[in-house]
């Protein structure tokens, strides 16, 4: 499976370093895993791993840019990102960079009707119609992290978040459906 990145940065180095030593020193084994994540995050101001990715938000898609023009769509992610679906229009396997990532679940958000509220085993059936390489969960959760998708506190309904995409998703849309049209 492959793993989202969440970027941190650290205002303070050296007091990092310092929070990070207290809490080592704290404890008598050495860390697994799960616990290593946890003292970082307390040691950058979280209260644990699950605080940090939470906190976690990627950029909101702002379609204007501060001139007040449109930014122009980037026609090579666009290619790029295309190579990932096959002539179905289904996604074929999960891009490693998350740039091509969140382009790939602009699709999937784009087929969600709007509005529609979707049982957990819904939403998965709808996804693995979408793709081929059999993670739906993955995707639901990608869906999630990305802010593309909102789900209740249990986990078992989702509803699409309503927002605008980014330039790329309508020619994205239109270099898929006319690999579609051409295989039928």
């Amino acid at each position: 499976m492959t793993r989202t990145i969440f970027p941190m940065a650290v205002a303070d180095l050296s007091a990092f370093a310092k929070s990070l030593n207290q809490q080592l020193g704290r404890i008598d084994h050495k860390p697994g895993h799960v616990e290593m994540l946890n003292l970082v995050c307390r040691a950058a101001g979280y209260r644990n791993y699950q605080h940090f990715r939470a906190s976690f938000a990627p950029a909101p898609v702002d379609a204007v840019t501060q001139s007040g023009l449109a930014p122009a769509p980037n026609l090579q992610r666009v290619v790029k990102v295309a190579r990932y679906f096959n002539v179905d229009g289904r996604l074929l396997r999960w891009p490693s960079r998350r740039a091509l990532q969140e382009l790939c679940l602009w699709i999937l958000w784009s087929r969600l009707p709007p509005r529609q509220i979707f049982a957990e085993r819904e939403i998965g059936d709808l996804l693995t119609q979408w793709h081929t390489f059999g993670d739906y969960a993955l995707l639901r959760r990608a869906l999630y992290d990305f802010r593309l998708v909102d789900r209740s506190v249990g986990g078992r309904d989702y509803k699409r978040i309503e927002q605008k995409p980014p330039v790329e998703l309508k020619m994205l849309l239109d270099r898929i459906g006319k690999v579609e049209q051409k295989a039928a």
